[in-house]
């Protein structure tokens, strides 16, 4: 399954607010049309909407038809900062867009058409990272689920999260191959129902026993010992290893603490933000109330109630076993740890822009 993909000057993606009733494809050359994708959660997930939003970049400067070099680095600039006010919380989305800006700035006396260029093999060589690391992420996590193991995940961090096989699903499609998990526990996860709209209809796809849980039954499941390990994915992560991820993560992991379970984090360094000391500076976006008030377009709410509807949720670094990302599986003390890999060749030592 391909979530989002280039071809021939077009950006084709999934629009995953129709799913699971419907498989639409979007195919667009108009990067406003990708930006409102991005808001509006066609397009969602940290890694796939920082891919997304470096192909964006390069489709705003093609609609802009560019005559010079000063034009192109304003196009640019323009797409960024529209691109950059869609989902604050997403670090992945600042990381691309500063790739796409420097490769602009960078491109020196190049033509118009060859800074063109540039920026479609830094968009490509982003999308290409994306999928490497999520093999890679798969590969080491599945390392850390024993034989026999039911596993737990919340909201959505498969395919339709990346470019490539998604960070936590990743590492429960590499141990099912295995033949080491023998279910997995989909919490729904209110109120967009990414768990059972889209982390379910994924793994029904690759042929795993999928059991569909709302947010209020993972604890039942925990305290009868029918999970062995928590996995999620995360949309920011602190420089300590506080994470931030979809609302009801949190107690989650509280909920896997008390019952001596693993709570796993899985994600690429580009999630990671080094210049947030701890979790207290993450931006947490708020969504729309309807979506709370609303379920498929159905109001379930009394009339007049007032709604706090935050769409992310902060982990405390002390709740995580262990972070998995494609240069190792990481553990406390996260200072540490996560400094050192991200120094490590390739990494990022400067803190992400946003």
């Amino acid at each position: 399954m391909t979530t989002l993909e280039w071809a021939d000057g077009t950006l084709r993606f999934i629009d995953q607010t129709r799913l699971p009733a419907e498989e639409v494809i979007v195919e667009t050359a108009d990067d406003r049309v990708v930006c409102e994708a991005i808001r509006s959660l066609k397009i969602r997930g940290a890694p796939a909407i920082g891919v997304a939003a470096a192909f964006a970049v390069l489709l705003a400067v093609r609609r802009a038809g560019c005559r010079t070099r000063g034009e192109l680095l304003d196009a640019v600039d323009q797409s960024v900062r529209e691109l950059s006010a869609t989902r604050p919380t997403a670090v992945n989305l600042f990381a691309a867009m500063a790739r796409m800006q420097g490769a602009a700035h960078a491109s020196g006396d190049l033509s118009v058409e060859h800074t063109l260029e540039r920026l479609k093999a830094e968009a490509l060589a982003i999308e290409r990272e994306d999928i490497a690391s999520c093999a890679s992420i798969g590969r080491l996590g599945a390392s850390l689920i024993a034989p026999g193991s039911s596993l737990l995940t919340h909201c959505n961090a498969g395919a339709l999260a990346t470019a490539g096989e998604g960070t936590a699903l990743a590492v429960v499609r590499e141990a099912a191959r295995q033949g080491n998990v023998v279910r997995v526990f989909v919490d729904e996860t209110r109120p967009l129902l990414q768990g059972s709209r889209l982390t379910a209809w994924e793994l029904v796809r690759s042929g795993i026993e999928t059991v569909l849980i709302t947010d209020s039954t993972a604890a039942s499941v925990l305290r009868r010992g029918d999970v062995q390990a928590v996995i999620v994915g995360a949309d920011r992560i602190a420089a300590n290893g506080d994470t931030a991820n979809k609302v009801g993560t949190y107690p989650l992991a509280v909920l896997a603490s008390r019952h001596g379970v693993p709570f796993y984090v899985a994600a690429p360094t580009s999630t990671i933000d080094p210049s947030l000391g701890d979790g207290s500076g993450i931006p947490i976006e708020e969504r729309d109330p309807v979506e709370v008030t609303h379920v498929g377009g159905i109001r379930v709410a009394a009339s007049g109630v007032s709604v706090f509807a935050p769409a992310f949720d902060v982990t405390p670094a002390s709740l995580v076993s262990a972070i998995i990302t494609e240069r190792g599986v990481l553990r406390a003390p996260y200072g540490k740890t996560i400094g050192a890999a991200m120094r490590a060749p390739g990494g990022r030592t400067k803190g992400a822009p946003g």
